[in-house]
């Protein structure tokens, strides 16, 4: 059985990347194809793997400023050819399940496209000129038509929560099945004793909400530290007082300890499904995050964490002056993280792969056998 793989951009490091990764691990020899690969922004950790990049990639400025070349990219996606291929499988939170195929194709969905469809403010919150964001307003309404069209190509769904597996009925009216994605409980582990701060990490762009956390802590004047790189950076380093230390893009294993001697982690995103929440308890922490979105599928509360109701600074503030450290046992919020592990995840998805190809293959052989 020859594997596609197909994922939207390599041009940054975060929980849909951690997927291909685990992917890649099950069919190391699988080929990814990408609309865009930035060796750099991914620190050479998809170097050694066979790819197949989209002719937008060649194009002048596309590194630098991706969200321009926006129109050009279904047509990206769709020029890719799996005629060499038995099955497709892409994970996408935008375009990779609008490839053309006859092949199988399974979607792993971390989410239907946020800026379509649960994330209506995004072009205004855009560092760009007026005339651009009006001309990207009347394109993101053509853009929403394609999605939707788009949804239909596949085969088969599985949603990374049950969350987006209702978002996936909602806006795609499509049935999927629900596999969590992978936490490494083996480099994610207890490391070191607890220490005097609270930790965040994410990529730093506006919808992480990264400053309602920063907006909480300057108000409190406790220890925070921030993990991650993104494009809102400046503007977050801006609002800080010195209490919030920035440590920037980290290792895995330097982020295991981060995790470990942390208070609590403290997460204010509205997520799909949150990967780093469960890596956080994977390492023993419990978790302060708001009270929206997959979150509320893993973490426990009073167990494993807790939620904050609103997003905003002073509903964050209220949880954080009540939350007790010594109320939570690291090995149960441990135990509890483990039922995320990457083995099983990947056993998962090669199951239903596997259950699915075989599926397709015997129906394709019966119409042969029957012309």
């Amino acid at each position: 059985m020859k594997i596609a793989l197909v994922h939207e951009f390599l041009n940054q490091l975060g929980g849909a990347e951690r997927v291909l990764q685990n992917f890649l691990e099950i069919w190391p020899e699988a080929e990814v194809h990408v609309i865009l690969y930035d060796r750099e922004k991914t620190q050479g950790q998809f170097e050694g793997y066979k790819k197949k990049v989209s002719w937008l990639n060649t194009l002048p400025g596309v590194k630098k400023h991706p969200r321009l070349f926006l129109p050009l990219m279904p047509g990206a996606i769709e020029s890719f050819s799996f005629d060499d291929y038995d099955l497709v499988l892409s994970d996408s939170s935008s375009f990779a399940k609008g490839i053309h195929t006859d092949k199988l194709h399974i979607c792993y969905c971390h989410a239907p496209t946020r800026y379509l469809w649960t994330v209506r403010e995004y072009i205004d919150k855009q560092k760009y000129p007026r005339f651009l964001k009006f001309l990207g307003k009347i394109y993101l309404k053509r853009l929403r038509k394609w999605d939707l069209k788009a949804a239909q190509r596949a085969d088969f769904f599985i949603a990374n929560s049950v969350n987006i597996q209702d978002h996936i009925k909602k806006f795609y009216q499509r049935e999927s099945i629900v596999i969590p994605p992978p936490v490494d409980t083996e480099v994610f582990f207890p490391d070191g004793p607890k220490q005097d701060y609270f930790f965040t990490a994410s990529r730093l762009e506006l919808y992480k909400r990264v400053d309602v956390i920063i907006e909480a802590f300057n108000h409190l004047g406790w220890p925070l530290k921030i993990a991650g790189r993104g494009t809102d950076l400046n503007r977050l380093k801006a609002l800080a007082k010195p209490n919030v230390q920035f440590v920037g893009a980290v290792s895995d294993a330097d982020l295991s300890k981060l995790y470990s001697q942390a208070k609590a982690f403290v997460f204010a995103a509205e997520e799909d499904a949150g990967i780093m929440v469960v890596e956080a308890q994977a390492c023993g922490t419990p978790v302060i995050a708001f009270g929206k979105g997959g979150v509320l599928e893993t973490v426990k509360q009073g167990i494993t964490g807790e939620f904050f109701d609103e997003q905003t600074a002073g509903s964050l503030e209220k949880v954080l002056k009540d939350f007790n450290p010594a109320n939570y046992d690291p090995q149960v919020i441990r135990e509890h993280a483990e039922k995320y592990d990457k083995k099983i995840f990947q056993e998962k998805i090669r199951s239903f792969v596997e259950e699915k190809y075989g599926e397709f293959a015997r129906s394709k052989a019966t119409k042969q056998s029957n012309q």
